[in-house]
Order: structure tokens, then sequence, then C-alpha cells
């Protein structure tokens, strides 16, 4: 099963299920490991050297992006809302886009959401929509590949 990404006007909604734990889909996009292991998706790569999280709302996290041709892109995120395992909200300063990730339990995994709004005009294209899709399928491949004896425990 691979992510779907729809754009709605100024808004982007993606959405994947993933077999595995709320618990382990949040410590995937919570950690410095787990965001460097996905977030590049399929065009970029993250040195996990890079990233860094102050999980709490008001905090940070940031990440470097490589493209495959070299080039380098800090991305920084302040959090407003923090709620394991169920949702993170998290703004991006420089463009106003403002992304909330919702995780719902289901009998054999995840149901994960990822919605973001007050797009700018240069990210409202299909490519943008390709990426991100791209990102929860990293996201899927990461945690299959992970295994259950890493696990976290489920702070729900």
């Amino acid at each position: 099963m691979s992510a779907r990404a729809e754009l709605h006007g100024d808004e982007l909604v993606a959405r994947r299920h993933l077999p595995a734990t709320p618990a382990r889909v949040w410590a995937a996009f919570t950690t410095p490991a787990g965001v460097a292991a996905f977030w590049g998706g399929s065009h970029a790569t993250v040195p996990p050297g890079s990233v860094t999280v102050d999980l709490r709302a008001g905090g940070e996290f940031a990440l470097d992006t490589r493209a495959p041709d070299g080039a380098t892109r800090r991305l920084r995120f302040v959090y407003v809302h923090v709620d394991p395992p169920r949702e993170l909200v998290f703004d991006e300063p420089v463009t106003g886009v403002r992304t909330t990730v919702t995780l719902r339990p289901t009998a054999d995994g995840t149901d994960l959401t990822v919605h973001q709004r007050r797009l700018p005009p240069a990210l409202r294209t299909a490519r943008a929509a390709g990426g991100l899709a791209s990102i929860l399928d990293a996201l899927a491949d990461h945690l299959d590949h992970e295994g259950d004896s890493h696990a976290p425990s489920d702070p729900a």
C-alpha cells in the first residue's frame, strides 16, 4: 500500500496505513534517528547528525536535507502542540506552513494523516504532493526494516 496525497487549494493531505503501533510511528517522528531515517523520502537524504529535536510546545526540530546533486538545505520547525502518541502540530516559520500529524490506532497498526495548511503557491503542486507521499512511503519502509525488537514501549 502506498501513501495517498491530495491537494485542496492551500492544503495538502496525505494518508498512509502503517503496520506499526502508534508508539513506533511517534518515535519515528520525534527522535533524531527516526527523522533522519525517512524525512527525505525518495528525493533527499537527511544526515543523522543534522537532526535536533526539542519535543515540547515552543520547542524546535531541525534537519538538513541533501539532494542527489549534493545541495543541502536546512529546515526548521516549531512545535505548536505535542500529544503523544496521537498528534503533533508544527509550523515552518519561513513559509508559515502548519503541519498536523495525526496517528489513529487500528487493529493491525496505525492510520497516519499528515495535513499541511497555508501552503504557499510554490508548494501547491503535484510534485509537492508526490514528495509528501514519498516521505510517508519511506517512513513505512523504515518501520518495516526497523524490527519490533527496538520498539519503544507504548506511552498511551
